[in-house]
C-alpha cells in the first residue's frame, strides 16, 4: 500500500497496491523461455504454446543448464539470456534470480502421454503444490505483500515426452512490470520488504509504475529513503493511521536530505511513502520506502518525471501533464 502526501493531503494510487502485488503482470505475447505471470506465482519452460502447452522446436540447452533445472531444494539460479539456456547454479551468496524451495511431482495427475497443462492449470498447480512447502522451507511465513513470490520450473517439451513429471518450485522477485530482479543471499536471509534502494527510479507504465529505470528516462517513482517502522514502533503492528503520522515527519526529513531541502511544489512532484499490512509485519517486513511522484492534471496517474530530484543530479524539469496544484483529499488505498 502506498501514500503520497503533499503539505497533508493525499492522493489515491492510480493503481490498487494490494491487487497489484497480489497479481503479477501477464505478459502480452508468450514466447520461448518466457516468465509467464499465474498470479501469485509463474512458471517458465523451454517452449510454450498459445495455451501454455508444450511444442517443437526448443533450444538447446547447455550442461550448466541441464543440470540447473535438475537442482535440489536450496539451490540457487541465474541466467542471462532471456530464454534462460544459459541457466546455471551459483551460491546463494551471489546475485541469482531464482532459488528452489521444493521438489513436486505431478505423475499422478498426468500420467505418460498426457498433454502438458495449459496456463490456468499451472496456476492451480503452483497454488496448490508449491506454496505449501514455502514456510517450512524459510522457518516464517511468506508475505503475501513482500517482494518474494512463488514460481516453478516445468520440465522441457523433450522432458515431458518422455514422462519427466517432476517440477521445482522457488522463490524469486518480480519487479511491477513483470522482469525478474536480481537478489543476494538465501530467501531464509532475506528481508521480504517490498522496498527499492534509494536512487532507484521505476518506469511510468501506463500511468502508474513499472520496473526500475535510468533516472535520464521519463519514469513514476524516484525512490529517496528506506525507513524501518521498528525504529518508532517496537513492539505491536501500528495501525496505518499510526504509520502515516510517523512517515509524514520522517519522509519530509528524508526528502530535505535527499534533495538539499529543494522545493517539491517547485519541481512539481509530491513526496510519498509506502504503509505495511497486518500480514507483512507479522513476516517481518517492517522496511518502507519515502518516494517522489508527479501526478496527472485529472489527478488519476502518475506523470513523467525526467531526471533526478537527488542534490547535485541537476533540475527535474516539470512533468508533462502534471500540474503544481494540490492533489486530492486524503483516500485509503485497498484491496
Amino acid at each position: 500500500m502506498e501514500w503520497m502526501s503533499q503539505q497533508a493531503e493525499r492522493f489515491r494510487d492510480p493503481r490498487n497496491a494490494l491487487s497489484t502485488l497480489r497479481t503479477r503482470l501477464v505478459m502480452a505475447g508468450v514466447f520461448v523461455g518466457a516468465i509467464i505471470a499465474l498470479s501469485l506465482s509463474v512458471a517458465f519452460s523451454w517452449n510454450v504454446g498459445p495455451e501454455g502447452g508444450s511444442g517443437g522446436g526448443a533450444p538447446k540447452l547447455s550442461a550448466a543448464a541441464t543440470e540447473a533445472f535438475q537442482s535440489p531444494p536450496g539451490t540457487c539460479l541465474t541466467w542471462n539470456n532471456p530464454d534462460a539456456t544459459d541457466a546455471r547454479r551459483v551460491a546463494c551468496a551471489e546475485s541469482h534470480l531464482f532459488e528452489v524451495t521444493s521438489i513436486v511431482d505431478i505423475g499422478a495427475q498426468y500420467p505418460a502421454g498426457a498433454p502438458s497443462p495449459n496456463l490456468d492449470q499451472w496456476q492451480e498447480i503452483s497454488r496448490s503444490r508449491c506454496t505449501v512447502d514455502v514456510k517450512p522451507y524459510l522457518g516464517r511465513t511468506l508475505d503475501p505483500y513482500g517482494r518474494l513470490s512463488m514460481n516453478l520450473l516445468r520440465p522441457t517439451p523433450a522432458q515431458w515426452e518422455d514422462g519427466d513429471r517432476q517440477l521445482r518450485c522457488g522463490l524469486q522477485w518480480a519487479g511491477p512490470g513483470g522482469k525478474l530482479q536480481p537478489t543476494t543471499g538465501a530467501a531464509k536471509e532475506q528481508n521480504q520488504s517490498a522496498v527499492w534502494e534509494p536512487g532507484t527510479c521505476l518506469a511510468l507504465l501506463n500511468a502508474s509504475y513499472g520496473d526500475p529505470v535510468d533516472c535520464a528516462q521519463p519514469h513514476s517513482y524516484e525512490i529517496i529513503a528506506t525507513l524501518d517502522l521498528k525504529t518508532k514502533f517496537k513492539e505491536s503492528y501500528p495501525s496505518q493511521e499510526q504509520q502515516n503520522t510517523w512517515l509524514d515527519t520522517e519522509c519530509s526529513t528524508a526528502a530535505q536530505e535527499y534533495t538539499g531541502n529543494a522545493d517539491l511544489a517547485a519541481k512539481k512532484v509530491i513526496l510519498g511513502w509506502d504503509v505495511r499490512e497486518q500480514e507483512s509485519w507479522d513476516a517481518g517486513s517492517t522496511l518502507v520506502n519515502c518516494k517522489v511522484a508527479a501526478t496527472l492534471a485529472d489527478g488519476k496517474g502518475l506523470a513523467p518525471i525526467t531526471g533526478s530530484v537527488k542534490v547535485g543530479s541537476g533540475e527535474a524539469p516539470p512533468p508533462s501533464g502534471g500540474q503544481s496544484q494540490a492533489p486530492p483529499s486524503s483516500t485509503k488505498t485497498g484491496g
